[in-house]
């Protein structure tokens, strides 16, 4: 297939179903890990076309949603620096903090600048000399390899008044852990975006130690369903492994390149992840090499006490135990217009999602 409709005809997704529908016999629960994923998944009513028997559950792929609300603190605080310019990605300017938010911050005076590019951040440095610009850097290692170029740039052309504060992290540890914690999982449908850099090597251990299978799957109606036909043929066959279906992008090792550069600039260090806690080498932080553009390090700040909003489930939807309708405050006090909790503030979020497509 080379077109986009192709990934989305009607006679491929029928041929499918029927062959998902012909191996189903008992429940299986499989998990995206993949906020695109999600967005898909309900955009196309995914669910409504498989086997009542097939459970679809939303993991913790939303960037945004698994981010502690104590980065938006502190970004807050360093928001309110005199001497700071925030850069940021769009999607993280909207995610309630324990008081206030970015947004907020920005409609009250502070210079906070929406980015597309790590490099656009670099070039604000550039022209403000007399300022520190703080880049904010969530994500997994899908965004960590711009972040790591954009150090290395920063260094190279000697602007000394450029900092990464990181929440990046990686995938692995976060989908060993729900199992570990008996969450049930019968495959994982495996991020694109991600496995786009990493390459498909780094979900081994999980049906080598758990027995639960990866497919890595594209966005596409096609795509998706494919995944999980390949999903349940692995629990009807009782042989577990790592597939990509996603072949027209995902090779087995990745971005070789981009890998590089992420190593160079990146170690592991233990990460908060909203829904699981600390979880440890899950994340990114700026090595002792690069110490220099490490915002954490270069830039002290009083942070307040982090408050966590009462009634909200999102760390119980990232771990798949809950579903957003399930949530009290969900399409009522918590909308897209207003949101309560992170998972309804990005578009890669469960309750974003099911608020536009399913509510």
């Amino acid at each position: 297939m080379q077109y986009i409709d192709e990934y989305r005809n009607k006679e491929l997704a029928n041929r499918l179903i029927e062959k998902i529908s012909s191996l189903t016999s008992k429940e299986m629960f499989f998990m995206e890990v993949c906020g695109g994923h999600t967005w898909a998944i309900q955009k196309f009513g995914i669910p409504s076309l498989l086997p009542e028997k097939i459970k679809l559950l939303s993991g913790p792929g939303c960037p945004v949603c698994v981010t502690s609300k104590k980065f938006i603190d502190q970004a807050v605080a360093y928001s309110r620096l005199n001497d700071v310019i925030i850069t940021t990605y769009g999607d993280l300017i909207r995610v309630p903090g324990s008081t206030s938010s970015l947004n907020e911050e920005k409609s009250n005076g502070a210079d906070i600048r929406i980015v597309y590019s790590i490099l656009e951040a670099l070039q604000i440095a550039k022209d403000n000399p007399s300022k520190k610009i703080v880049f904010l850097g969530i994500g997994f290692e899908t965004t960590a390899p711009g972040s790591a170029a954009g150090i290395i740039n920063a260094a190279k052309e000697k602007v000394t008044n450029f900092f990464l504060f990181s929440s990046h992290k990686i995938m692995p540890p976060a989908l060993a852990a729900l199992i570990d914690e008996g969450v049930t999982i019968n495959g994982y449908i495996a991020p694109g975006h991600v496995s786009t850099i990493t390459g498909s090597h780094i979900y081994d251990d999980i049906p080598e130690k758990y027995g639960v299978g990866c497919v890595v799957s594209g966005f596409e109606p096609v795509d998706i369903l494919q995944s999980i036909y390949m999903l349940v043929k692995q629990v009807y066959d009782n042989k577990f492994k790592v597939e990509i279906q996603y072949k027209r992008v995902v090779k087995p090792e990745g971005n070789v390149k981009a890998q590089k550069i992420m190593n160079e600039v990146f170690s592991f260090r233990d990460d908060w992840w909203r829904g699981f806690g600390i979880l440890k080498n899950s994340g990114l932080g700026v090595n002792e090499r690069y110490h220099d553009f490490d915002a954490e390090r270069m830039i002290p700040v009083d942070v307040e006490e982090t408050i966590e909003e009462k009634g909200c489930i999102c760390g119980e939807i990232l771990k798949g135990l809950k579903t957003p309708g399930q949530c009290k405050l969900f399409a009522t006090v918590c909308t897209s217009a207003t949101p309560v909790g992170a998972c309804m503030v990005s578009h890669e979020g469960a309750c974003n999602a099911y608020y536009r497509f399913n509510k």
